[in-house]
């Protein structure tokens, strides 16, 4: 703990040296995770802060100050003097007051190894119009945690739940605080009712009354020595309060019972503030925990609660495309239902998941998703020929599987940026920017794009000599790569010898290696070309036609 108090020191007297402001343009910012992206409340503008990134071996933590100009689509840093210390998993909250503030409040600050962390309670306003940052000294505040939230409603911050982990142990919190915007006062709440229990990373958001609703989030518990079992929240809380947003006005809780279909478990998932009084949730990941390791399937897709219906529901594309390919799936679901009646493991009506787990060479584990319509053949040879057809288009236009991805919402557009997902033991953190129009729900926008694979990632190892033998091994990886590729090229199908396919069934192990291909292409930022994406694909399309025989 000390050691970090004087880490942070050391890095808060560099910030002190800076007399002035800087505003200068720039490229997108660095890749990045947990971080808050806020939007200007006067402003065509969106402002990024803080986060962190990890590249296998070292944990960076950022207190950088970013302003994505939306009409220009450009990118611009303000280095201002005296900012907060550098911090990730923080809240902020942007107010309309005098030109507009953007208010942030605790985090986390970790070590380079990630083995340790220190978690903040100080609160900090950034005054847009003056672009100064200020720090708010008042007592009776919340401890220092990471992973609340915080939402302004009716002239105050309210602050729920998170959690503090330090060497030895951990807590998760559910206190409720209220920061008065007009005393600068802390208050915590006291409210009747039974409320949600302790937890981190859940929904929170303010209804036109003044209400706040809870839903989700993330806690775990220790089951035994060094074991703990992680909770994935999926219930629903309205905090209530009967007065006009003063300190002495009474709260209670009670619990929610939405209709609609609601959001599937998980955790790392992203929330923002929609039109139409609707809260949005988007991606995060759902992780198979065994005593030994984790494993997690990462999700891209949207759900919305609208407040006043108590109602959720899925975010689905409506786009023109989106349409020609239901009308396309209708006429040969209908033309094929001889064939439908065969496959009988497939319902012929309802979307149907498969999941299918493949080990690479190296022991990567790569669990694949498709989630069909109809029989899979067809499927699978609709999807390669609307894909060949559409190019980048349709399916490819849209944001990878993530967590802990940045959401703004400005104009009624949902912008998101950065995030992570992994594969394997890797983690590929993320630097793009989408945006969707969420009125007309048609189709994303690529605003800036990014390469995950070109990113720099470093194994752990356990001594320096290891190191140097790692080092050594990544020059020699592409040569050894390319031999086996050669190799692999002469002996042709003799690799495969458990399917020996004739020309039709040829024909369809192509087209759907293809697909299987453009899909770890779209959701892995990967190469096409690469040898393990081949293999991969290979083995997902001999195994789904084994399954289909």
């Amino acid at each position: 703990q000390e050691d970090l108090e004087a880490l942070i020191a050391e890095f808060q007297s560099l910030d002190a040296k800076k007399t002035q402001v800087i505003e200068s343009s720039c490229p997108p910012p660095s890749p990045r995770l947990n971080g808050s992206l806020s939007a200007h409340p006067e402003k065509d503008e969106l402002i990024l802060f803080g986060g962190e990134y990890f590249n296998g071996q070292k944990t960076y933590l950022y207190n950088e100050l970013y302003v994505y100009n939306i009409r220009k689509n450009s990118w611009s840093k303000v280095e201002i003097p005296n900012p907060p210390p550098r911090r990730c998993a923080h809240q902020a909250a942007v107010v309309p007051t005098a030109g507009g503030q953007l208010w942030v409040f605790g985090g986390e600050f970790a070590s380079p190894n990630g083995e340790q962390f220190y978690h903040y309670k100080d609160l900090w306003v950034l005054h847009l119009a003056t672009k100064t940052w200020e720090q708010i000294k008042a007592s009776g505040g919340p401890s220092g945690r990471s992973g609340h939230r915080m939402v302004a409603c009716k002239r105050q911050l309210i602050i729920f739940g998170g959690f503090h982990e330090s060497a030895r142990d951990y807590i998760y919190y559910n206190d409720v605080y209220a920061f008065n915007l007009d005393s600068f006062t802390w208050s915590k709440l006291a409210p009747s009712g039974i409320g949600p229990a302790p937890r981190s990373g859940c929904q929170m958001a303010t209804t036109p009354e003044g209400s706040i609703v809870i839903y989700g989030g993330y806690s775990k518990q220790r089951i035994k020595k060094d074991v703990d079992k992680g909770t994935l929240h999926t219930d629903m809380f309205l905090l209530k309060t009967e007065g006009a947003g003063k300190e002495e006005d009474k709260w209670a809780w009670s619990r929610l019972n939405p209709s609609g279909v609601k959001p599937t478990p998980r955790s790392g998932f992203s929330v923002a503030m929609g039109p139409n009084n609707r809260s949005l949730l988007f991606g995060g990941v759902h992780d198979e925990e065994e005593e030994e390791s984790i494993e997690g399937d990462f999700f891209n897709d949207m759900y919305f609660y609208d407040i006043g219906k108590n109602r959720w529901f899925p975010g689905q594309l409506k786009g023109p495309r989106s349409e020609k390919r239901k009308r396309r799936r209708g006429r040969q679901a209908e033309a094929e239902g001889a064939r439908d009646e065969e496959i009988e493991k497939q319902p012929p009506q309802g979307p149907v998941e498969i999941v299918k787990e493949v080990v690479a060479e190296d022991g990567t584990v790569m669990t694949i998703k498709q989630v069909i319509s109809g029989p899979a053949e067809e499927k699978e040879r609709s999807e390669s020929e609307e894909e060949e057809e559409d190019g980048a288009l349709g399916q490819q236009a849209e944001p990878c599987p993530r967590s802990n991805a940045m959401l703004a919402v400005k104009h009624g557009v949902l912008y998101v940026y950065g995030g992570m997902f992994e594969v394997g033991d890797r983690q590929f953190t993320l630097g793009d920017l989408y945006s969707i129009d969420l009125h007309k729900m048609e189709e994303w926008k690529v605003l800036v794009e990014m390469d995950p694979k070109a990113q720099e990632w470093l194994e752990e190892s356990e001594s320096d000599e290891e190191e140097d033998d790692m080092e050594g091994a990544e020059g020699g990886e592409e040569e050894e790569e390319s031999s086996e590729e050669e190799s692999e090229d002469e002996g042709g199908e003799e690799q495969h010898p458990s399917v020996q396919p004739d020309e039709k069934q040829a024909d369809y192990l192509s087209r759907t290696e293809q697909y299987w291909i453009k899909l770890a292409r779209s959701n892995m930022g990967l190469d096409a070309k690469e040898k393990k994406v081949v293999k991969v694909a290979h083995a997902m399309a001999k195994t789904f036609y084994e399954d289909s025989v």
